[in-house]
């Protein structure tokens, strides 16, 4: 059934559009909760086994939005002859059990958190607060708190750290869990090296740990294998009336985290059905009242959750130049209120940055600024490639640390429908503004981020 399902939707999405004559005149749909809520429910629905990025659940999810953008009468962007975007990846695998040494003597007990695979190592230093400044070495070893293992091992980041060793907490098994109970390995667009650094994170008995001092030899060896993949992207397009004003683009991302080794599901209704469903609402809503001044994108993203990779790839092969995007709003996990927000308001990454926020807000959009600055959100989200490049794009969240992150029960019995409906409703105003060419978002001083 579900290659019946995959075949028909590509099929469907590889349509024409319908002719502008057979649209609905009449006025624009209001964003509505009942529709909302049937999207969600077949997005984060069984049928769809959590999207898991670059498979076929991913692709039938694309196929859905891509027939769904055709319905309303949405053309391919210019170029496409479909209203699906595939990019080709390389998938990695953990092969065999790692094999640690330390001066020499096997290791047993290592559970890798992330790593890139191969061979890596060196010269031991010990590092017990995360918050001083980064060392100079190939490996720590962190005995600092547990809770903050994975925000130093963020900070590590780029700064030629090879491999990381902690002891094995309740928080290493939590942040396992929350990435699928199993190890990340870099997935990349076939031909191209992984954005992430090579560096493995491995926690192993704290025993262990205390055992190994400073200057000792330390080394791992992670055999990978490697396959072929993947990924989909689902493109509708509205064009503009005056191809000079530019081009909108409103995005989020259909994948999920699929399903556990052990067999479990991981819905992902909040993560990022929610914002999926947001293009797909603002999608209608602006294809009904038709043509603006400036052109929008409604695009949904494949494969964000392995490493940003559909945006990646769209922002390598954009069906419009870079050059005419005037703004990008990505959406992600918008179906639950964030307690340090305004009541009713989305959060907007990196509101400092840009001239954006302040002209979205007088126009009643629901948004308030980051309640999370030391979690660099602005820079975690698909938004971000396309910001590196010089478009002013932020993210769109409501709480983007919220309990269901990551876990069996991000469910749509955990959304609170109301809410994402008047949140995606107040953004029809503000948009339609963007849209008609009456406002120029900028980068403030020093926003445009430069790496």
């Amino acid at each position: 059934m579900k290659t019946i399902g995959l075949i028909a939707a590509l099929a469907l999405a590889s349509l024409p559009a319908l002719p502008a004559a057979s649209r609905d005149k009449a006025p624009a749909p209001a964003i509505d909760r009942t529709r909302v809520l049937a999207e969600e429910m077949l997005l984060a629905g069984p049928g769809l086994c959590g999207r898991g990025s670059a498979t076929a659940d991913e692709a039938i999810a694309a196929g859905y939005v891509a027939s769904l953008f055709r319905d309303f009468g949405l053309r391919r962007a210019p170029g496409m002859d479909s209203y699906l975007q595939t990019a080709p990846l390389t998938r990695r695998a953990i092969a065999g059990p790692p094999t640690l040494t330390i001066d020499g003597k096997p290791v047993t007990g290592a559970t890798l958190l992330v790593t890139g695979g191969g061979t890596t190592g060196g010269k031991a230093v010990i590092v017990s607060r995360p918050d001083g400044d980064v060392p100079s070495a190939d490996v720590i070893v962190y005995s600092g708190p547990a809770n903050d293992l994975m925000t130093f091992a963020r900070k590590l980041r780029g700064k030629g750290i090879k491999l990381v060793l902690a002891a094995e907490s309740d928080a290493s098994r939590k942040f396992l869990g929350m990435i699928g109970g199993k190890p990340s390995l870099p997935t990349t667009i076939e031909g191209t090296p992984s954005r992430r650094p090579p560096m493995t994170v491995a926690a192993i008995p704290a025993d262990t740990l205390a055992g190994i001092a400073a200057g000792a030899d330390v080394s791992i060896d992670v055999p990978i294998s490697t396959s072929r993949a993947t990924t989909t992207n689902a493109i509708g397009y509205l064009p503009g009336t005056d191809p000079k004003a530019g081009v909108i683009l409103l995005s989020a991302h259909l994948d999920h985290l699929g399903v556990r080794p052990d067999g479990t599901v991981m819905p992902g209704a909040n993560d990022d059905a929610s914002g999926t469903v947001a293009v797909i609402e603002l999608a209608r809503a602006f294809a009904a009242r038709g043509p603006q001044k400036r052109g929008i994108l409604f695009v949904a993203y494949g494969s964000e959750e392995i490493g940003g990779l559909g945006s990646t790839w769209f922002g390598e092969h954009p069906p419009v130049p870079l050059t005419d995007l005037v703004a990008n709003i990505e959406f992600e996990m918008i179906g639950a209120q964030d307690p340090k927000l305004p009541k009713g308001s989305l959060m907007m990454t990196g509101s400092e940055r840009s001239n954006l926020f302040d002209m979205m807000k007088s126009q009643g959009a629901l948004i308030a600024a980051d309640p999370y600055p030391e979690q660099s959100f602005f820079e975690r989200s698909d938004n971000y490639s396309l910001a590196l490049k010089g478009i002013v794009a932020h993210t769109f969240s409501g709480w983007a640390v919220v309990p269901t992150y990551h876990q069996p029960t991000d469910t749509v019995e955990n959304l609170d429908i109301d809410y994402m409906t008047s949140a995606i409703r107040s953004l029809v105003a503000p948009i339609r503004l963007l849209a008609s060419g009456g406002f120029k978002p900028e980068w403030k001083p020093n926003g445009r981020p430069k790496s």
